[in-house]
């Protein structure tokens, strides 16, 4: 077959489902269905509870803890390994390796001799006990746990593991079904909630509530904005009118205390004709008239 690679094994064949599997599959399935709807249900409110705790308080405070954990923990600890821990153990390091390791060897090749020794006698003594031990063992322990295992644990593992994997089916099938039946009721509720709540404020403010705000600013607002714009341009005519009143009574009294100010006269701008005027040759005409 095209596509095939030659060297991969086949496929290992189906098994024909017996009727035990066929007799526990609907049942199973239906009790699941049952038992997870709910379950699902209150799993994607946790998940949705989770999800927004988990972004809007959990992560923040586990950064902040994270980093307060950094300064007071690592940096620390960092700094108590490189230097404290790290001398102490480049000390301990040499004390092994040019101390105890000479002693250790020392023991041990005492203790090679004497162990062999002892491992001879035992080796001789054991070796007619752990015969005996061995044929009681078998004979009161090792047959009978054969017979246990293969004519009763053997079958009835077969049939756990049939019930077992139908009920991990069933449960996989509930729990997408439950899935579904929950988005579903979300949906629905949803939509009564918007039918029953959002659309019955939003008629009552657009048909209630907006005409009545109109007749209110056109009867009510508007004219008392009017009214307080009147009082506040009367309130500053009558404001600038006592200013005015004010200014006049001072130079009334600063006339008669000191008399009316000196009025400068008028300045003569034009410029004045003299001998020292500037001519042209023998000409007397200025270079500038009025």
């Amino acid at each position: 077959m095209a596509g095939t690679d030659p060297h991969q094994p086949p496929p290992p064949p189906e098994r024909a489902e017996g009727c035990l599997v066929v007799a526990l599959r609907i049942p199973l399935r239906i009790v699941v269905l049952v038992l997870v709807v709910p379950v699902r249900m209150a799993w994607d409110a946790l998940a949705a509870t989770g999800r927004f705790l988990w972004r809007y308080a959990l992560a923040p405070a586990g950064r902040a803890i994270g980093w307060l954990l950094y300064g007071l923990v690592v940096v620390p600890l960092g700094w108590l390994y490189r230097y404290l821990l790290t001398p102490l153990g480049h000390a301990l390091a040499w004390v092994y390796a040019r101390v105890l390791t000479p002693v250790g060897h020392a023991l041990m090749w005492v203790l090679r001799p004497v162990g062999q020794a002892l491992a001879w006698l035992l080796r001789m003594a054991a070796t007619g006990i752990g015969t005996v031990l061995y044929r009681i063992a078998r004979v009161l322990l090792v047959l009978p746990a054969l017979v246990l295992w293969r004519w009763l644990l053997v079958p009835a593992g077969r049939v756990l593991a049939v019930v077992g994997r139908e009920i991990g089916a069933a449960l996989g099938h509930a729990w997408r079904i439950a899935g579904y039946v929950s988005r579903a009721v979300g949906r629905v509720l949803g939509t009564l909630f918007r039918w029953m709540f959002v659309e019955p404020a939003r008629w009552v403010y657009r048909t209630l509530l907006t005409p009545v705000g109109h007749v209110v600013r056109d009867l009510l607002l508007r004219p008392v904005a009017e009214a307080a714009r009147a009082v506040g341009r009367a309130g500053r005519q009558a404001l600038a009118a006592a200013r005015e009143t004010v200014r006049q009574a001072r130079a009334d009294v600063r006339r008669a205390l000191f008399g009316e100010p000196r009025r400068p006269g008028p300045v003569d701008r034009r410029e004045l004709m003299a001998p020292e005027t500037r001519t042209l040759g023998s000409s007397t005409t200025a270079l500038t008239k009025d």
